[in-house]
């Protein structure tokens, strides 16, 4: 099963991406400040992280410094993305602050035309309406009583996610090519994420960056989930696959996070918000879907 997973990128991602689906709903419950729940992900995730790191270094020797310089780079990324991600969570719920927060799917083409060469396959222009149409509804600015404690700042903060997602997943993926070493990068980039975290807490004036039981239990369970687990798998899968690919996959992920934050959480968004959330995804899937569906993915 283990080499099924490693030599099948997209069932890694796929895999990942129902892991990671959890994270929302473990930092709601966890009910710290997005601050504190950014940093103590990261930091619980170190352990298991750092040992797979020291039998990668013992198998296969150091990463270069080109990996470690782009590792460390993902990670201040990471840190922004999770800490802006949290808040929207609080502002609009766990559900639509990840559909949201997965508006990476049709931003990270343009950045990797831009960065990368990689052409923006038309089928991203033609799911750009549905999905701006899609932020506007969850946002509540056509109706009175959204759900969320202030929807129109989430919805804010949910693009901003986006971009830093979408940011971070390009950086990540071209400091993930050695696929003997996933460990090694994803706990260099827990470490800067991490140290980033607890400077952001510092300097907001965050007050429980120490969080008691069960607050800590549910941390420990994002830790090892989603950081290590989900994202483990997931940097297994990145650089193997185009990155409309990936973002396609990864839209599993706020899918999955609209079930559970309706089933775990009882969260009830209003019906404008929910078609907002259909017209989102809806683009997304068609979008990617079609202009993956065109690409190969690269040989492991």
């Amino acid at each position: 099963m283990h080499r099924r997973i490693v030599d099948q990128p997209v069932l890694a991602g796929v895999l990942g991406a129902v892991v990671i689906a959890f994270s929302a709903i473990l930092v709601d419950l966890a009910d710290v400040s997005p601050v504190s729940a950014a940093l103590w992900r990261c930091a619980y995730a170190l352990v298991p992280l750092g040992v797979i790191a020291w039998f990668e270094h013992r198998k296969y020797g150091p990463r270069s410094r080109r990996e470690r310089r782009l590792a460390f780079a993902a990670g201040a990324l990471f840190a922004v993305d999770i800490v802006v991600w949290h808040y929207a969570i609080e502002d609009v719920g766990a559900g639509l602050a990840t559909v949201l927060g997965n508006l990476q799917v049709v931003i990270v083409p343009f950045v990797a035309l831009a960065v990368l060469g990689e052409k923006v396959p038309k089928a991203i222009l033609l799911a750009l309406p549905p999905v701006c149409a899609g932020v506007v509804l969850v946002s509540g600015a056509l109706e009175d009583g959204a759900y969320g404690a202030n929807p129109a700042r989430g919805a804010l903060l949910g693009v901003a996610t986006g971009i830093a997602y979408a940011a971070f997943l390009l950086v990540q993926r071209q400091g993930s090519m050695d696929l003997r070493r996933p460990g090694g990068a994803l706990f260099d980039m827990s470490i800067v994420a991490t140290l980033c975290s607890l400077a952001l807490g510092l300097a907001i004036g965050t007050d429980d960056l120490t969080p008691a039981w069960p607050s800590a239990g549910w941390l420990v369970l994002l830790a090892l989930t989603s950081q290590f687990l989900g994202w483990m798998l997931i940097t297994l899968s990145l650089p193997r696959l185009p990155a409309a690919m990936t973002s396609l996959i990864l839209t599993i992920q706020p899918i999955g996070s609209v079930a559970l934050g309706a089933v775990l959480l009882s969260q009830e968004p209003s019906a404008l918000q929910l078609a907002g959330c259909a017209l989102i995804l809806v683009g997304l899937l068609t979008g990617t879907g079609a202009a993956s569906a065109r690409r190969r993915p690269r040989p492991a």
